[in-house]
């Protein structure tokens, strides 16, 4: 039996997921915006997040930090027995629990752009409330969902999701701001790959983390470049959202500053979106 599977927020990465999976899963989804989401085909569309979660066995979060907690509130009479997988930068566990409750089984998944062509990096946290061991277990379905855009790293410190969105989700935007500096994109391919490398691990990646984060992101998105016939400007529209880590991250590059300085700002931002909220807090 198929997994049924909702998935609220139906912008750029909503979207991706939801039309990647809908010939593997029940796929039902919600956006406030009904023109996003009119016509879709095989694809079931739900009037409000309530109802979407009643249907569902699988929630995907997929809407931006700050409209977290009126949806929280409006869907935490349904969530008993769900498993919650959360997409949104800064958003913590912790925080999703402190409004859900402390029981609620939920994964933090950080998947990048070029998950639109199967080429993207997906970094994925277990809450200590999900299950791991058995068959069809939370974390092996969370797995599951995510192996359909490329690559997954698993982390055991939530910490690392915020580093991650600094990395592999700001990422190709970062690179394709040094592409419009530098110009040509192919020999400068290896210089960022090292350079984004290294900010990396300076925010607590191993060495080995650091390279599939830094290389699955830059040839990803050197991929979606090709293949979606996009411009530098069209990924940075994309991927830089108002108020967001990666806008944080590309007004440090455009001050003069540094790569790592650049990355270091984007993780401040992250963290910065967990905390603003109300009653924010750290913890799995």
């Amino acid at each position: 039996m198929m997994e049924k599977i909702g998935i609220i927020g139906y912008g750029n990465m909503g979207k991706t997921i939801a039309e990647r999976i809908r010939e593997n899963y029940t796929v039902c989804v919600f956006d406030k915006d009904k023109n996003k989401v009119s016509g879709l085909k095989n694809i079931a569309v739900a009037d409000n997040p309530a109802d979407l979660v009643k249907q569902s066995e699988i929630i995907i979060l997929a809407v931006k930090p700050q409209d977290f907690d009126v949806l929280l509130n409006e869907i935490k009479s349904f969530t008993q027995d769900k498993l919650i997988v959360t997409i949104a930068a800064g958003i913590t566990t912790g925080y999703i629990k402190s409004r859900l409750g402390e029981e609620t089984r939920i994964i933090r998944v950080m998947p990048n752009m070029p998950a639109q062509i199967n080429q993207g990096v997906s970094v994925l946290f277990k809450g200590k409330n999900a299950t791991a061991l058995e068959f069809n277990s939370d974390w092996q379905l969370a797995w599951q969902i995510f192996s359909y855009f490329g690559l997954e790293l698993a982390v055991d410190n939530e910490e690392m999701i915020n580093a991650a969105t600094a990395i592999s989700g700001s990422g190709p935007a970062f690179f394709c701001y040094y592409i419009k500096a530098k110009a040509n994109a192919q020999n400068k391919r290896e210089e960022f790959i090292k350079m984004l490398a290294d900010a990396a691990v300076n925010l607590g990646f191993d060495r080995g983390e650091a390279k599939v984060l830094s290389q699955g992101t830059v040839d990803g998105i050197i991929a979606m470049l090709i293949q979606k016939n996009l411009s530098c400007e069209d990924i940075i529209k994309m991927v830089a959202s108002k108020g967001g880590t990666t806008q944080a991250g590309l007004e440090v590059l455009e001050a003069g500053g540094t790569l790592d300085e650049a990355v270091k700002k984007a993780k401040e931002r992250a963290d910065e979106l967990g905390q603003s909220l109300p009653t924010g807090r750290q913890g799995a």
